[in-house]
């Protein structure tokens, strides 16, 4: 029996004591090695995140330099390191097409929620507009496990144990064409989730109302591929109604997409964005929250001896991380990675349509844009969903195949240097496990 000192995140304990982890001793490109010795391709990329692959050198190397040079000092009160200042100028150019132009470090994806809700609600009262306080999630969303975060988000199972969460938080439903809350029996999208968050808006008044957050594609949630003119239309409402638009991009940004951002793909321009993840590809933790120069400008407009926003985390702006990010930015650049993760995600989109037209019995909806892909299972038993999806993720797994299921959706976000014969083996192997299920 293993001992149980390690309290794993989202991991069942009790399972966990009497089989015990399975323990990633080494990785190098899309593979990771287990302590004993086994290998297997990295079909997640850790979390949706190692896009450069894992074992990179220079992303070392930066790293062990500026920790020699200084591992850490506080960026509070005025003080900074060059290597934040660095990576701020490249995030900002590199944004700049997306609206945005400064941004505010943290850890992680959680914390940046966190801060663009606090940033939210400060804002409006800097303008004058002190009512407008609530916030618009959507249902299945996934924004991180602070309590802002996770009142705003929407899967229910990571909310329940937790609540009462924040007031002032209401929920829209999500571009589910296969789970539609209107049309269930339809894949015809008829955009009534569009139009219901300009109901939640109007009936909530929209003074009261202060953004709407939304992922461009919905990825802990079972890669909830919208629409393509789904995020124009609520940006056009949100931009009538004055209320602010928080794109997540945590998963979505640095290339998944095939382009620096969702919000990018989709051809919107938020009002905040987040990111964490793909930013350093997991080398380090390093989260951001990114802001329009409207926003900056209102907070920088005070005329007061004290912080404008009395908020930060003590590693904000953490030199060693932000050393990683731009070596891994650089990365993307050199190999040319946004159109890799495009003509492979088309690659993989024609390889997952083929599994769907073999298993027409189990398999009820494949999609992907990108390298950010889904297999959706038909249940096989209405009173175990999600059961199929473990199991096809185990079965994978025991055949050398990483993957992710949330629910009977079984997710895909390979590092965006894999090739085509890895995809095929990815898939391969799917195949051969539900030709035996």
């Amino acid at each position: 029996m293993e001992s149980i000192s390690r309290w794993g995140p989202y991991t069942n304990m009790g399972l966990m004591r009497e089989q015990g982890p399975l323990v990633i001793d080494h990785a190098d490109g899309i593979y990771v090695w287990d302590e004993a010795g086994t290998r297997y391709l990295d079909a997640h990329a850790g979390l949706w995140l190692a896009n450069v692959g894992y074992g990179r050198a220079e992303i070392i190397d930066a790293i062990s330099r500026q920790a020699q040079k200084l591992s850490w000092f506080s960026s509070f009160g005025g003080f900074a390191n060059r290597p934040s200042m660095d990576l701020a100028d490249r995030l900002t150019s590199i944004l700049k097409p997306d609206g945005m132009a400064s941004v505010f470090f943290s850890n992680d994806g959680s914390e940046a929620m966190e801060t663009a809700l606090k940033i939210t609600r400060q804002y409006w009262k800097l303008c004058g507009k002190e009512t407008k306080t609530k916030f618009i999630g959507r249902q299945y969303a996934y924004h991180g496990v602070t309590a802002g975060a996770l009142s705003v988000a929407g899967i229910t199972a990571n909310r329940r144990m937790f609540e009462p969460l924040l007031p002032d938080v209401r929920h829209a439903p999500a571009p589910y064409r296969n789970h539609c809350s209107f049309h269930p029996d339809s894949n015809v999208c008829t955009y009534v989730c569009v139009n219901e968050v300009e109901r939640i808006i109007r009936f909530e008044d929209p003074s009261t109302v202060a953004a709407f957050v939304v992922e461009p594609i919905q990825a802990a949630g079972g890669v909830i591929i919208p629409p393509r003119d789904y995020l124009s239309r609520v940006q056009a409402i949100c931009r009538h109604y004055r209320v602010l638009l928080i794109v997540d991009e945590v998963v979505t940004g640095f290339g998944r997409l095939g382009a620096w951002t969702g919000s990018r793909y989709y051809g919107v321009e938020p009002d905040i964005m987040t990111f964490a993840k793909g930013i350093t590809s997991g080398y380090l933790p390093l989260g951001a929250t990114a802001v329009s120069a409207e926003i900056l400008n209102t907070f920088i407009s005070l005329r007061d001896d004290g912080p404008e926003l009395r908020h930060g985390n003590t590693y904000s702006g953490h030199p060693l991380a932000a050393v990683a990010a731009l070596a891994n930015l650089e990365i993307m650049e050199r190999e040319n990675l946004l159109t890799r993760s495009a003509t492979m995600g088309d690659y993989l989109s024609r390889i997952l349509y083929r599994l769907a037209d073999h298993f027409p019995e189990l398999v009820v909806d494949v999609g992907s844009v990108g390298l950010l892909g889904r297999v959706e299972f038909r249940p096989q038993n209405e009173d175990r969903v999600g059961a199929l999806g473990a199991t096809v993720a185990s079965r994978m797994l025991k055949q050398g195949v990483i993957v992710r299921p949330a629910g009977d959706v079984i997710t895909l976000s390979p590092p965006l240097i894999i090739n085509t014969d890895e995809l095929d083996e990815i898939v391969g192997v799917m195949e051969h496990v539900l030709s035996a299920i």
